[in-house]
């Protein structure tokens, strides 16, 4: 019966509009929205590398060789499954340009294309012409394209020479669009395109250098992706093979958009935690106005369970209205900036309405409107009628009955597992969820002590009427500084992680790095030149520190007799081919964790020392089996001992490294790192260069700039989702400055008939917003710092320091933001006649 009464009160309360409703409203839907619009964008660009797999593969199946082509075997199955087959080598190589008797060098990624290239779409290029003509020989040299980025840097224009290796070319072209582009993974170097029958005499290709060949094939009609797989697996797993098709045609993109709208989403979960606290605020005061309502109630008979009943029901559908005003615009923003969203991305998104992520992002939506509603609407039925008729929610007591926590509590575990499982970042959303419930303890105390000191402050202000009035304001019930610090300090703490986390990986990256990386990584040294690159460099004043290493790549096929992939999941280490190498005796700055290294004379069974950090989140243990293709050939070695590999500082670093008799018996080339002054740094890569044209430098400077561009891009997103939780807690901000307009124009009006001019009470308005915010941001720095400190550390991996630029625009921010929202509602109160004020509250 009560229930039927309940959703008949609550129809009737509706009849009365949105007042005091629109800000509830706002922060429900902006939170919802950014969600909506982060999932659509996120399904988007899912839908659009499922759509074009093939394309960014640059066929329908791809198998791919490390360091060798394939068999005689493996291109006769190829032939019998495939109608087309066109082979692709990639390696990274220098180019270089000889003009006036000296030489300019450049970091390239190279691919040496056939005949077939591109099975799927076409190449671009400047001026317009066949790419087989372009390729071509002309005037006795071999054709070659190349990006403007990198022609740009050797001044080169087509028509020009070049030189890869030891092979003249001939620049027919600039390279305007690669087809298969995104599915090739991060680069280090712009690209460059030959034929790789022109690559023959380069000395580019010899035995043990770094090469990969990727054969790509167009399959019959109604071909069975699952079922290619599985035989080309088993067939030729073990030599080194992995495949790819179009099912996933950039496993590496589908892999960092799937991380990164994941973490924005959980961004997009703080500006909807901020909401909730305006939700909040909106139902206190909403409830705190119908007081004479629930008053009458009560004295009528009706009973608890329908005074809550009643609200409940009407709350709840003005959220579901929020929520489908949110669920609006997020599916319809994407949409409207479909041409400024494709336009900005490297890889094809297919915009339109995805049902999974609205569903995702309504769910969000009703969970946060349920715990940050439940609260007040639990107080307002504990209250007796005789209190409501004095002091609306203000005697009630703090806690309501534990019912109401529990369901509370049982409606945040929800909230956070289905983040977890939507998102597939467990460690992150915890992460995430203890940050924003440690940042809204913190602001709770924070607004306590705001009232407190407040409080006491006024009695010591007797010279300062404008600071006096400012702070007992403060410390009252009705300024909502709780609603206030609490709306912007989530908002502002969520804004300042984000510029922590993200200067402190730019420092890593780009600011403390070079200090400590080398100045160049040379690959693909021979063994026989291994004598006379060490001789230029020994005596050279200039050369602080030279690291050398054998350099082989391989595959980690099998962990303890059993699949790789079975024992290690999708570990990193397991997901491709590796850097392995091999030393005699323990390497310098080297330590053992755990076990011993093998004695120098060994020559028994292979043995392994793994990385201790890798082996920790692969479950290895000493004294377990590893098989490691190598070249086609299966090594099977027992791992002896772990030790640290400091991945940090860009110098040599292997996970996997074996007894020499295990190894040094396959081809294989060298790999060194080189510290040198910067000034000499030039004269290094020329002589080097020269006297070892197949020889790759790697300028880690370089390197650097190109993690940087990518980190642009994540820094810029995730300044985004904290722009739209810093947008939603100025909604809150506002909503909070509206709802005092009315004690303000009390308060206005009494102080003018005791003599205070306008003036003084403006500035006194000013005082307690500019107080308020500046409380607000030094609590969001800490929790900021606090935030991008944890994250920095046991998320990135990375050192940490204090960005003190983005942590002062914080409290600027901060006051800014209050000052502007309270003087906004300032006017008015001044603006009214205190004999008419005075006579309507009498």
């Amino acid at each position: 019966m009560s229930l039927r009464i309940a959703a008949r009160l609550a129809r009737r309360e509706l009849r009365g509009g949105l007042h005091g409703f629109r800000i509830f409203l706002a922060c429900l839907a902006l939170g919802v929205a950014a969600i909506a619009a982060i999932g659509s964008v996120r399904s988007a660009i899912e839908a659009g590398l499922a759509r074009e797999g093939a394309a960014l593969l640059g066929g329908q199946a791809e198998m791919d060789f490390t360091y060798r082509f394939a068999t005689d075997a493996e291109r006769a199955w190829m032939g019998e499954v495939a109608d087309e087959i066109s082979q692709i080598v990639d390696f990274r190589s220098m180019a270089v340009v000889d003009r006036d008797g000296s030489s300019e060098r450049g970091l390239t990624q190279v691919k040496a294309v056939d005949d077939a290239y591109p099975l799927i779409g076409s190449v671009g290029l400047t001026p317009d012409i066949p790419l087989a003509q372009a390729l071509g020989d002309q005037n006795g040299l071999p054709g070659a394209i190349m990006e403007q980025v990198l022609a740009d840097r050797l001044g080169l224009t087509a028509g020009d020479t070049l030189r890869l290796g030891t092979q003249d070319f001939h620049l027919s072209a600039l390279l305007t669009r690669e087809p298969d582009r995104a599915g090739a993974g991060f680069g280090l170097g712009p690209r460059t395109i030959v034929r790789t029958q022109a690559l023959e005499a380069s000395g580019l290709l010899a035995t043990g250098t770094l090469f990969n060949t990727k054969y790509r094939l167009i399959l019959p009609p109604q071909s069975d992706l699952d079922t290619l797989e599985q035989t080309a697996e088993s067939k030729f797993g073990d030599a080194g093979m992995r495949w790819r098709d179009s099912r996933n045609g950039a496993p590496g993109v589908a892999r960092f958009v799937e991380r990164l709208g994941a973490f924005l989403v959980l961004v997009g979960l703080s500006g909807l935690a901020v909401g909730g606290v305006g939700v909040s605020a909106a139902v206190r005061a909403y409830l705190a106005e119908k007081t004479s309502v629930i008053a009458t109630l009560r004295t009528l008979g009706a009973e608890r369970a329908t005074i809550f009943q009643t609200y409940f029901i009407q709350i709840g559908a003005l959220s579901l209205l929020g929520i489908f005003i949110g669920l609006v615009l997020g599916a319809v923003a994407p949409l409207l900036l479909a041409p400024m969203i494709e336009a900005r991305l490297p890889i094809p998104a297919k915009i339109a309405v995805y049902p999974r992520p609205l569903v995702e992002a309504a769910i969000y939506g009703v969970l946060t409107a349920f715990i940050f509603t439940l609260w007040p609407l639990a107080r307002a039925e504990d209250v007796r009628a005789a209190t409501l008729f004095r002091d609306a929610l203000g005697s009630t007591r703090l806690l309501p009955k534990a019912r109401y926590v529990i369901a509370a509590g049982v409606g945040l575990a929800l909230l956070v597992g289905l983040a977890g499982l939507f998102s597939g970042t467990w460690r992150l959303t915890l992460w995430m969820a203890g940050g924003i419930t440690g940042a809204l303890v913190l602001l709770a105390l924070a607004a306590w002590v705001i009232r407190w000191t407040s409080r006491r402050g006024a009695r010591m202000a007797q010279g300062h009427p404008a600071l006096r009035w400012a702070l007992a304001a403060i410390s009252g019930p009705r300024e909502g500084a709780t609603s206030t610090v609490l709306s912007l300090g989530l908002g502002l703490s969520v804004l300042a992680a984000v510029g922590q986390i993200d200067g402190n990986l730019r420092t890593a990256i780009a600011g403390n790095l070079p200090d400590v990386a080398p100045s160049y990584f040379f690959v693909d040294i021979q063994k026989d030149q291994m004598d006379g690159f060490n001789a230029r460099l020994a005596y050279d004043p200039d050369v602080r520190r030279v690291d050398s290493a054998p350099m082989l790549r391989g595959v980690i096929t099998r962990i303890n007799d059993k699949p790789a992939r079975e024992v290690a999941g999708d570990h990193w280490v397991t997901r491709g081919d590796r850097g392995v190498t091999y030393a005699t005796n323990l390497p310098e700055r080297t330590k053992i964790t755990a076990g011993e290294w093998w004695a120098p004379d060994y020559t028994g069974p292979p043995l392994i020392s793994f990385a201790t950090e890798e082996a920790d989140e692969m479950g290895l243990r000493l004294g377990d089996t590893m098989t490691i293709n190598v070249l086609g050939r299966e090594i099977t070695g027992t791992i002896t001992s772990f030790r640290e590999v400091d991945f940090s500082n860009a110098g040599i670093g292997f996970v996997m490294t074996m007894n020499p008799a295990a190894l040094s018996g396959a081809p294989h080339s060298y790999i060194s790192t080189v510290y040198a002054e910067p000034e000499a740094e030039a004269a290094i890569l020329r002589d080097l260069g020269t006297a070892y044209p197949n020889i790759t430098a790697i300028r880690v400077r370089d390197a650097i700039d190109r993690v940087a561009e990518v980190l642009a891009g994540v820094a810029a997103a995730s300044s985004y989702g904290a722009a739209a939780t810093l947008l939603t807690g100025f909604l809150v901000l506002i909503g909070a400055a509206s709802a005092g307009t009315q004690s303000r124009t009390y308060e206005a009006a009494v102080l003018k008939t005791l003599g205070a001019s306008r003036r003084r009470i403006l500035i006194s308005f000013a005082i307690r917003a500019a107080l308020l915010g500046l409380a607000a941001g030094l609590v969001a720095l800490g929790a900021g710092i606090a935030g991008g400190w944890a994250v920095s550390r046991f998320v990135m991996e990375t050192g940490y320091q204090v960005i003190w630029p983005s942590a002062l625009a914080i409290i600027a921010g901060g006051v800014l933001a209050t000052l502007m929202a309270g003087l906004a509602f300032a006017w008015g109160p001044l603006s009214a006649r205190p004999a008419h004020v005075l006579r309507a509250r009498e």
